[in-house]
Order: structure tokens, then sequence, then C-alpha cells
């Protein structure tokens, strides 16, 4: 449970940093910007639930492709869970790329569990991930086998993640 506790706080901390330093960037003034004066543009600048929702559409449809390019369709996610019990993807340009360390393994577990509480679909609480130099082990239930693709998908489209292997178990909710 402390361990937990210490990667959630390091990860904390990373996207507080990492929301500050955007910011910072964002506010400051260029100095072309100070030459030059402020021409309006026809349309006002997006807010930050429309940019959100646009940046929330684009992963969708990312992940959506991805999922069929690793082969993690529903059918063939179900023919690998009946036929092995467990569903293993590799991205093939990570292999060969230097061992992550212990600060990397916290960030990609805590991207992975914040991407699944930010889905609908997919549980944090029920999925539990694990991370060892890159390769991410993802074990709880879920409802469908969709989902175990979804979850696979959601875990490969990390950055510093090059193996996954899912032991999820298809458990339909009870209504």
């Amino acid at each position: 449970m402390k361990k937990a506790l210490f990667l959630f706080l390091i990860g904390a901390a990373a996207g507080a940093f990492g929301y500050y330093y955007v910011q910072e960037k964002r506010t400051a003034t260029p100095a072309t910007a100070e030459a030059k004066p402020l021409e309006k543009s026809a349309q006002p600048a997006p807010t930050l639930t429309e940019r959100a929702r646009d940046e929330a559409k684009a992963v969708k449809n990312s992940v959506a492709n991805k999922l069929t390019e690793w082969h993690l369709t529903p059918d063939e996610i179900g023919s690998e869970l009946s036929r092995t019990g467990q569903v293993v993807r590799t991205k093939a340009q990570a292999t060969g790329e230097t061992i992550a360390t212990a600060t990397t393994n916290a960030r990609i577990v805590t991207v992975i569990k914040a991407k699944y509480a930010l889905d609908q679909e997919l549980s944090a609480r029920a999925i539990e991930v694990d991370c060892e130099s890159g390769q991410v082990t993802l074990r709880g239930n879920v409802a469908n086998t969709a989902l175990v693709a979804k979850a696979v998908g959601v875990a490969l489209d990390t950055d510093g993640v090059s193996h996954v292997t899912a032991k999820l178990t298809v458990a339909p909710e009870k209504g």
C-alpha cells in the first residue's frame, strides 16, 4: 500500500510539474510577438473544453486505428484468450531500447491508470497495472473481450511501453 501511495505521489508531482511547465511556456511572450501588433483572428480561440474535446476525439481515433494495427479486435482477443488464457503484444520499434528506470516504470503505471480512469468503459480500480522495464502486465476483470483489446491498446499507446501482457478475465457485469 505504501508503494502504491508513493508511486501515486510521484505521478501527481510529475503531473503538477508538467502542467506548471506548459502553463509557463504558454504565458511567456516571445520577443517577436512584442515587435508586431496583435492581429485579430476571424475565429475566437477555442475554449479549454473544446480543446479537450478535440484532443479526446483525436486520441479515440488514434487508439481505434492502433487496435486494428495491433490485432486487438474482439475476435482476435477472444481467440487468443481461449487458446492461451492471456494476450501478449510487443511494439516492434521498441525492441532494443534502453531499460527503463523505476521512475519511468512508475510514470508508465500512473499514465495508464489515468487513461483508464478517464475512459468511461474501463475501470482503473478493476485493472491492476504493473510495469518492469517498459513491459506492462494487466490483471483484473473487464466486461467483454472488446474491453481487453481497448485496455491493451491504451497501454501500448503509452510512451515507454514496449510490451503488454493482459491477464484479464472477461466477467460480464452483474445487473
